[in-house]
C-alpha cells in the first residue's frame, strides 16, 4: 500500500468514526473515548448509555458483508483485551454491563449499528 493509499484510508476511517459518534449520540450514548489505545489493541469508540458500556468497532467498506467480514475473531480478541485495559484505567466503570458493538458504514447506505455483535 502506498503512502497516498494509507493516508486516504486513514481519512476515510476518521470520517467513518465521526459519523458513528454522531449516530451514537443521537441514540443517547455519551462518548467516553475515541481511539483508545493499549498495548493489546485499539478500540475505535467507547460509549456509555445508562448502565451499559459499549466498546464499538467501526468499519467502512463497500458493502455491509465486507465490513462484517473485516471484524475477524483475532480482531475481536484484541478489542476484548483492550477493553480490559480500558476498565483497568477507569475502575469506576467496572460495574457496568459491557457489550461489543460494530457500526458499519457503506458508500450507498446509512450507518448501521449492530449492538451486541459478539460475545467474548
Amino acid at each position: 500500500m502506498t503512502v497516498a493509499q494509507k493516508q486516504k484510508a486513514y481519512r476515510r476511517g476518521r470520517s467513518a468514526e465521526t459519523l458513528a459518534i454522531l449516530l451514537l449520540r443521537l441514540k443517547g450514548y455519551r462518548i467516553l473515548a475515541r481511539r483508545f489505545r493499549s498495548p493489546f489493541g485499539e478500540i475505535d469508540i467507547v460509549a456509555r448509555r445508562g448502565r451499559l458500556l459499549a466498546f464499538v468497532e467501526v468499519k467502512a467498506r463497500s458493502s455491509r458483508g465486507a465490513a462484517l467480514e473485516a471484524v475477524t475473531r483475532h480482531q475481536q480478541r484484541r478489542i476484548e483485551r483492550a477493553s480490559l485495559a480500558f476498565l483497568q484505567t477507569h475502575p469506576h466503570l467496572a460495574g457496568l454491563q459491557n457489550r461489543f458493538d460494530v457500526i458499519v458504514l457503506t458508500a450507498h447506505g446509512l450507518p448501521r449499528h449492530l449492538a451486541d455483535a459478539w460475545r467474548p
